[in-house]
């Protein structure tokens, strides 16, 4: 079968399933379970075929015309879309067989599956996008969707909250994404990928404005500061979704977009977006150190892993060196790029693993997410237990596992270019393994801390499959980009240490590992309340201020600022709009209307005298009279 066709086969199976589902089956949530699961099987082996034996291929067809200005549909698949349509699938296929167990007494499964699917098929299409305002499209249906199942449980005004929280965050940053584009266009005249680099390779110069417009939109999906406040509410929503949305895919797309747009990029833009991401890894980490909700660690540690992409990002260029015709020669590449996209693939897969590891101890635990409620985990739920362990090795940095390929390379990055983001990264990467072996030691070992935990069991296959295949792909998801080549223009943008720097950065990386997690293992030697609230109370309230700071910062600006903005337009609204000119004007009319009425007397002679006043008008007016 030809790549363009398996591409569309992958790319509508989703949204047909969505459709059958929304037109068939609202009451009937097992046979949606197994139809939605069953287009997202599709979608990976689709994504697979097209990645290790598929031809990469661009096709685009006009949709739109209105004038001089065309809106084009078109695929453009390269080895990074052959990357980012692999995590895709194979990570959205796990969290659709893992939620057949997860959800399975759930009354509105058909909903929830129907969500996954448009989920699904917006994500492809971010994916495939061959311009901007294509990817623009898409972008809207995963935050239409996103909203859709972060509010599953609408019952829960938490939920309802979270999910609103979420839409309205992401609008702000997809604003600012809509004004860089029409500022592209401006520009350039054109939001084709191909031919922005066209445009720039010819000698084309844009302005930071336009890649720090467009970044705001990446500040909205990858949650990067100050719009990162809805990510961690959006755990409300079932935990396979927080696994699938908030983990892998959707936050994803906003390093995906900047690595499409690398060509718009200039040293200013790329020193901005490096310090947000730097900030956000560090504050998310801070964050993740005094959270009890299983899932609400996992979330920060999600912001803190998606500012390490997005510093690796802003780090921008390095000289390389490259042997071509028998001689070495240094080349400068973007490999900011590679550093993000190889983090961004191995994140996926760890941390999609902890996410459903997390959904099956709060599913065994009978749904409590208190870490300080659980406990003794290791032997109730062996297998759940080692997998996440394989989790949490390859999150900070165990030599050899996936994260550490992938955090080794930013930190080599940021070490050749920046040294104040080097020492933060590294601080970060400290923190990291301190909450991620606290979260670990507190759930999994000690006794059992509530009946919850005492009756803790394994779930059925559905639940226990995904997280072996992720496991897997945690530990052998390095050497992909080693030693593979099907992604490989991608991979050769991978900064790669050598001689001495190779050991610099396996020293730092493994001094920070032991560092963070041997302060955890000593720090919480002994189970039962929070260690660090005991000893540091002041330290521990401190980052819980820190936590709840920007939300309390926005919730002031809503109330106190734009509320009171609103009542004044809203006064302004009703005295002079509504007022003055609406009632005023029919005011006006009416008295015109009542006037007019009063000259109908139904007399022939008053009709007489003024058809003679108006004739001398008329003609007063002829003789320029007037």
């Amino acid at each position: 079968m030809p790549s363009t066709s398996i591409a569309l086969f992958a790319f509508l199976a989703p949204l047909v399933s969505a459709a059958v589902i929304a037109l068939l089956l609202r009451r009937r949530g097992g046979i949606a379970s197994y139809v939605s699961s069953a287009a997202a099987a599709l979608v990976a082996a689709g994504a697979l075929a097209l990645a290790f034996g598929g031809e990469r291929f661009a096709f685009s067809q006009e949709w739109l015309r209105l004038g001089d200005f065309s809106l084009s549909i078109g695929i453009k698949y390269d080895d990074l879309a052959a990357l980012m349509l692999a995590i895709v699938g194979v990570v959205g296929f796990c969290v659709h067989l893992f939620s057949l167990g997860y959800m399975a007494d759930d009354a509105a499964k058909a909903r929830y599956f129907g969500g996954l699917s448009v989920f699904m098929f917006s994500m492809i299409g971010i994916v495939f996008a061959d311009n901007l305002f294509m990817m623009f499209i898409f972008w809207e249906l995963v935050g239409f969707s996103s909203y859709l199942l972060i509010n599953h449980y609408h019952e829960k005004q938490s939920a309802a909250d979270a999910s609103k929280k979420a839409f309205i965050v992401n609008r702000v940053g997809d604003f600012g994404f809509l004004l860089g584009i029409i500022a592209c266009y401006y520009a350039l005249g054109t939001v084709s990928l191909d031919g922005i680099a066209e445009k720039i390779g010819a000698g084309s110069v844009v302005t930071a404005a336009i890649p720090l417009l467009l970044f705001c939109g990446a500040m909205g999906k990858s949650a990067q500061m100050p719009l990162h406040v809805w990510l961690p509410d959006a755990m409300e929503g079932p935990t396979p979704v927080s696994a699938l949305i908030h983990a892998a895919t959707m936050v994803a797309a906003g390093i995906y977009m900047l690595c499409r747009i690398q060509v718009l990029m200039v040293p200013e833009a790329l020193t901005v977006i490096m310090w947000v991401g730097t900030v956000t890894a560090l504050y998310a980490a801070l964050c993740a150190i005094v959270q009890s909700d299983i899932k609400k660690v996992l979330a920060y540690s999600t912001l803190s892993q998606l500012g390490y992409m997005v510093a690796a990002f802003g780090l921008g260029s390095m000289a390389v060196e490259h042997a071509g015709e028998g001689m070495m020669h240094a080349m400068v590449l973007p490999v900011g790029v590679g550093a993000a996209m190889f983090h961004l693939t191995t994140h996926a897969f760890f941390k999609a693993l902890m996410f459903l590891g997390s959904g099956s101890v709060i599913h065994g635990c009978h749904h409590e997410q208190n870490i300080f409620r659980m406990g003794g985990l290791n032997r109730k739920m062996p297998l759940t237990f080692s997998t996440f362990t394989i989790g949490v090795a390859a999150i900070i940095g165990f030599p050899y596992l996936a994260g550490f390929f992938s955090k080794d390379a930013i930190l080599f990055l940021a070490m050749k270019n920046n040294t104040a983001v080097f020492a933060l990264l590294a601080l970060t990467a400290v923190l990291t393994s301190f909450y991620m072996v606290r979260l670990w030691r507190i759930v999994f070992f000690g006794t059992p801390r509530s009946q919850e935990a005492e009756h803790a069991h394994e779930g059925g296959l559905s639940m226990t499959l995904p997280l072996v295949i992720l496991a897997i792909l945690s530990i052998v998801g390095g050497y992909t980009a080693i030693y593979g080549n099907a992604f490989a223009e991608v991979w050769a943008l991978i900064p790669v240490a050598h001689g001495s720097d190779h050991t610099i950065i396996l020293a730092v990386s493994v001094a920070v590992m032991v560092l963070g997690a041997g302060s955890a293992l000593l720090l919480y030697k002994r189970l039962g309340g929070d260690a660090l609230e005991a000893k540091a109370p002041a330290v521990f309230d401190g980052l819980g201020l820190l936590k709840e700071s920007f939300d309390g910062l926005y919730n002031y600006y809503v109330a106190k600022v734009q509320q009171r903005f609103a009542m004044l337009l809203n006064f302004v609204e009703q005295i002079f709009l509504a007022g003055v000119i609406v009632r005023g004007f029919a005011g006006v009319v009416g008295l015109v209307g009542i006037g007019a009425r009063a000259l109908h007397v139904g007399s022939l002679h008053a009709y007489v005298y003024w058809f003679l006043l108006g004739a001398v008008l008329l003609w007063a007016f002829a003789a320029g009279g007037f």
